[in-house]
């Protein structure tokens, strides 16, 4: 039995359990019957998952790209130099498998495809770029070339 009368279709609500009360959703079923569900499913899935948060840091040896990757292997995960010293980290985290008789109550966790993409500095040594993935967290590390100091010349002054 409620303990709140329900105004919005018959749902239940218990004050007494946080877990019980149900939040009513003005959006509910908005998606199955707009233009938005005609979106195709790739493209909704590169979008839930796209913005991967991606933390860099210039050290004086490297610039230092992290990534909060959870859930991901490594197997899952591209890091790649294109031409023009463009660093390029993707992967893709796939959905979940389905079973007919399943009966989801909530899907927050993101998946579908992810691509984020950044200019190296003209100091970058792109050939000596090393990338590691510890408990979910990506790091790519790519050196720095040596500050070059100008050459100071003395001039001897006539006169």
């Amino acid at each position: 039995m409620s303990l709140i009368p329900s105004f919005f279709g018959g749902r239940r609500t218990n004050v007494f359990d946080p877990f019980s009360l149900d939040i009513w959703d003005p959006f509910d079923g908005f998606l199955n019957n707009s233009a938005v569900a005609k979106v195709p499913a790739s493209a909704q899935e590169t979008s839930a998952f796209a913005n991967a948060r991606i933390d860099w840091k210039e050290t004086p040896e490297s610039h230092v790209f992290k990534a909060d990757l959870p859930g991901l292997k490594k197997e899952e995960v591209k890091v790649e130099v294109e031409e023009g010293k463009i660093l390029q980290i993707s992967g893709e985290r796939s959905r979940e498998h389905e079973e007919k008789n399943d009966k989801w109550h909530r899907v927050e966790r993101s998946s579908g495809k992810f691509l984020r993409r950044f200019r190296l500095p003209e100091n970058a040594k792109i050939d000596q770029v090393k990338a590691s993935m510890e408990n979910g967290v990506l790091t790519v590390t790519v050196p720095k070339e040596e500050e070059k100091k100008p050459e100071v010349k003395a001039i001897e002054i006539s006169g």
